[in-house]
């Protein structure tokens, strides 16, 4: 037996979770009385009870039939059935108990889930579809209703108000100006926080007067430069920020408040929208400088280098009006949307730890998205996902989106499948707020209560500011050509600065003559700035890089010396000594104890080291010496192949132990985080994180070295390019898992040719370590020399167990990193050819050379790719007589590997002197093949090339 009554959902469908809490709430007055809910409830009730309601068990309510379509307007449920009522002891009147309270507390719930659906958020206006669920006649609530008192414990300090106010309430907090989603995040106490912040308040600040001249000034200093530049520079390219002029405003609250909080530092990403806006009237960037870039006439000095004025960066420091001192960054920027995020969150995370703030307190990233990235790019979740790791987490970022609703010319309903562009972010336990642009101080009110729910939740926040672009893309495109409507629609708007006057005159807090005079203020600076810079010569970048940076250098790798990077061998042996150490009752995996008990035997000198313990040896003698060690990567607190096992699991309880943590009281701190199987977010936060931490070793490690090819954009446009672009240096060190071993095309190269296509300038290292000595000494040499440059290693894999691939603890204790490895046997005068090669290769080439007892051949090792100076092939080749044959062999494909870079270097007569050759797989489209039987005969092939008679050699 089911009731007749409808309890379907709004749509007629199957019972939802809101119906199914109104059914309890309605068995609850059942148990109570049954004569508190309707006849047909009693019924079904009674029968799902066991015939008496004293039986107080819980029934299993199915779902009732599907009641019949209304036809017109939603069906008022539960409105039939015998009306108790009480008198009410705050009002006096009589008023039906227990069900009407149910309704009460739906209707409130419903503007919590939804009344951010009807919310007046989009400046333009465009229709909104109605929702019946927040209509009170779908409750069964009539206009005779409106005066009875309900519970309201978040509206009124007397816990009670009348109907009537509790629904002016709910739409004055979720459906003015202001759409709040947050009823997806699953704690309790933050939904009550911010029900209390919100309903309390009606979701509206009150502004001093002060605060409002600030925020008009703001608005002020946003149109004025917009139309200024748009009078100056006509037709000049700018993406400016007309339409979204509130994201000013916007900002220096945001830091202000900031500054309230003790923050100290503040990292800002951004894409080019807005981007010059920001920099003249937050950033503090002299407008004089921003209009000698629009004017361009020093091209001499940038050729080759440079970017364009809306992708350059900047930093200051910003006193708030309380007497707090931020310093604020800009961050550089492609033209690659989103991709800056993490590299934010990297820098402020490296600030953080370089300032012991493990509170996360101190430090915040600001990122400014636009809606179609937001929605559109990929990095965007990966950047969400960071937020909450362990390894990565700042204490909250908070996310702005500028929501211009549309994409270049993209709408959104072709650019997303969600409601909103912000939908992904639902993914977080964090509330998000859509805010009208046009509505100044709604804004202020977002700001405030998303700066608040930050510090007060360390976790990511989102503001989403409807807004519009009144220009096209950028000033030179016509918008009208494919969004016609909304083009009129965006021409009838006045500016966002005229409306706020408007709203403050109507207030009284200001006079027309004070607004002006704010404005002409402002024109009359910017006049000021062009015509100093049309008076001053071109600014020239500072040749010394400053603050962090002070003492380190980039440009030409010859114009810094190398460095010893030895260690005493007594420290050294003491160092791994201390690496085998365990607290007392830890309980190691019977395999660990196994490789703990070979690197005691290293420690004792008995045997030589392997690459593990080489690698070990390196962090823990730079964290010894005060450095900071951070790597993370997939997998690589173990590492991918098993070999690092830097972190140990206790085998009972499994609590970990870090050895590197633990060698010496004042050592620098060591970290190695797993990271998410994520390539291209994690690159961008270590890549951060680096350039703000210069004195630190920052590492990511790909799974396998062609991994990182899924965070091509983050080399191109960062690691490879920024000293150029930005004269930022880096000195991040990325391991690369490379060698052909019969893994088939994704497990097997590098990708070094990819690499090699990007070199120019010495922007970057190349190196392809063979032996332990040669991976701690360059580990080191990143630390030690002054010379800042990423570094790039091509790492082993089988190499890493190899028993030729070791090397004796004096190899590590004296010396430094060899660009070129000699021959290891010392063959130099019946030398009649002679091998160049990379990598693994050389131990097969070696092993092949003994079985073959071919001592006429020499094998000279290429450890380092780039740079590669003639100099130092010319020290390598000196023994060798000159037309002795030179051959360069490489397992990888023709087309691929160092082949062509090294021919197309050194021409086909090397140095001048020597016949130069390739020996290489057959050029491919695929790295390698997929058959590890196909894999042996094309290796014997190599092999029988480089040391047979007849050569099938290539040039």
């Amino acid at each position: 037996m089911k009731p007749s009554g409808s309890m379907s959902g709004a749509t007629g469908g199957e019972p939802n979770s809101l119906s199914l809490a109104f059914v309890e709430g309605l068995y609850e007055d059942y148990l109570r009385d049954p004569a508190l809910v309707p006849e047909q409830w009693q019924a079904y009730f009674k029968s799902q009870n066991g015939g008496s309601a004293a039986a107080q068990a819980v029934p299993v309510v199915e779902a009732p039939a599907r009641p019949a379509p209304p036809i017109a307007g939603p069906t008022p449920p539960f409105r039939t059935g015998k009306r108790r009522t009480q008198r009410c002891a705050v009002c006096g009147r009589e008023q039906e108990i227990g069900s009407l309270q149910h309704r009460v507390d739906m209707l409130v719930r419903n503007y919590r889930v939804m009344g951010h659906k009807i919310a007046r958020i989009d400046p333009l206006g465009m229709p909104r579809p109605r929702q019946p669920e927040l209509d009170p006649a779908y409750h069964g609530f009539t206009p005779e209703d409106m005066d009875l008192m309900f519970a309201a414990e978040t509206l009124s300090p007397a816990g009670v108000l009348p109907l009537r106010q509790i629904i002016q309430r709910m739409r004055s907090t979720y459906c003015r100006s202001i759409g709040v989603q947050f009823m997806h995040i699953d704690d309790l106490s933050i939904r009550e926080w911010l029900y209390e912040r919100m309903e309390g308040s009606c979701n509206r600040m009150s502004l001093t007067r002060e605060q409002q001249l600030r925020i008009l000034t703001r608005l002020t200093d946003a149109v004025i430069f917009e139309e200024f530049i748009q009078r100056k520079f006509i037709g000049a390219k700018r993406f400016s920020l007309e339409g979204a002029e509130s994201l000013i405003p916007l900002l220096d609250l945001s830091i202000e408040k900031a500054g309230d909080q003790s923050i100290s530092e503040v990292v800002i990403g951004m894409a080019h929208r807005g981007r010059l806006n920001v920099l003249a009237n937050i950033m503090g960037k002299s407008p004089s400088i921003i209009f000698r870039e629009f004017e361009d006439k020093s091209g001499e000095l940038n050729q080759g280098r440079g970017d364009v004025k809306y992708h350059l960066g900047h930093h200051t420091e910003w006193t708030t009006q309380t007497g707090h001192k931020v310093h604020i960054a800009l961050a550089f920027n492609p033209s690659h949307l989103e991709y800056v995020n993490t590299v934010v969150m990297g820098r402020v995370r490296a600030h953080q730890d370089r300032t012991g703030d493990l509170a996360r307190t101190k430090g915040m990233a600001l990122l400014i998205h636009g809606d179609a990235s937001f929605a559109g790019e990929g990095i965007v979740q990966e950047t969400l996902n960071l937020s909450e790791l362990e390894g990565y987490t700042t204490g909250g970022t908070l996310h702005v989106i500028v929501n211009n609703q549309i994409g270049f010319t993209t709408n959104p309903s072709e650019g997303r499948s969600s409601v909103y562009a912000t939908d992904v972010a639902k993914m977080l336990q964090s509330p998000i707020f859509h805010v009208n642009g046009e509505d100044p101080e709604a804004v202020a009110t977002v700001v405030n209560l998303a700066m608040d729910f930050r510090r007060s939740f360390r976790r990511d926040v989102v503001i989403d500011m409807y807004c519009y672009r009144r220009r096209g893309h950028n000033e030179g495109d016509e918008p009208a050509f494919t969004q016609p409507v909304l083009y009129r629609a965006i021409e009838k708007r006045k500016p966002v600065r005229e409306g706020y006057l408007e709203h403050l005159l109507t207030l009284g807090g200001v006079t027309r003559a004070e607004a002006e005079e704010i404005a002409v203020r402002r024109r009359e600076i910017l006049e000021e700035e062009l015509a100093a810079a049309r008076r001053e010569e071109p600014l020239r970048a500072p040749s010394v890089l400053r603050g962090l940076w002070s003492n380190y250098k980039g440009g030409p790798d010859r114009d810094v010396p190398e460095v010893d990077t030895g260690v005493p061998r007594e420290r050294l042996l003491s160092l791994l000594e201390s690496l085998t150490k365990l607290p007392a009752g830890f309980h190691p995996h019977p395999k660990i104890e196994r490789i703990l008990e070979a690197r005691l035997k290293m420690a004792r000198g008995e045997e030589p080291l392997d690459w593990a313990a080489a690698e070990a040896l390196a962090f823990a003698s730079l964290s010894t010496e005060g450095a900071r060690i951070r790597m993370s990567g997939q997998d690589s607190q173990r590492g991918t192949f098993s070999h690092r096992h830097a972190v140990l699991h206790d085998i009972e309880d499994g609590h970990s132990h870090v050895p590197l943590q633990h060698l010496a009281k004042d050592q620098g701190p060591v970290e190695i985080y797993n990271s998410p199987l994520a390539e291209a977010s994690v690159l961008g936060f270590e890549y951060g994180y680096s350039i703000a931490c210069p004195d630190g070793l920052t590492i990511w490690e790909a799974q396998f070295g062609d991994f990182f090819n899924v965070a091509q954009v983050i080399i191109d446009q960062f690691i490879s390019s920024a000293e150029d672009k930005w004269r930022s240096l880096s000195g991040l060190v990325m391991l690369l898992p490379h060698g052909f071993e019969g893994m088939g095309p994704e497990h097997s190269s590098a990708r070094m040719e990819r690499f090699f296509s990007l070199t120019a300038e010495d922007n970057f290292q190349l190196v392809i370590p063979s032996t332990p000595a040669q991976i701690f000494h360059v580990l080191r040499r990143q630390i030690v020399r002054s010379w800042r440059k990423p570094l790039i290693v091509l790492t082993p894999k089988s190499l890493l167990r190899n028993p030729a691939a070791v090397s004796p603890i004096e190899e590590l204790a004296s010396g430094r990193f060899q660009r070129i490895l000699p021959d290891a046997k010392g063959i130099v005068g019946k030398v009649d050819r002679v091998i160049l090669c990379t990598g693994k290769i050389y131990y097969e080439l070696a092993e092949e050379r003994e079985k073959l007892k071919r001592d006429n051949v020499a094998i000279l090792r290429v450890e380092q790719v780039y740079p590669l100076q003639p100099e130092d092939l010319q020290i390598a080749l000196e023994p060798y007589p000159d037309n002795t044959p030179v051959f360069w062999v490489q397992e990888e494909p023709e087309n691929m590997g160092a082949w062509r870079r090294m021919r197309g270097k050194f021409g086909f007569i090397l140095l001048g002197r020597l016949p130069f050759y390739g020996i290489y797989r057959p050029a491919s489209a695929s790295p390698a093949t997929g058959s590890a039987t196909s894999h042996k005969i094309e290796q014997r092939e190599l092999l029988d090339q480089a040391f047979g008679e007849c050569l099938g050699y290539s040039r």
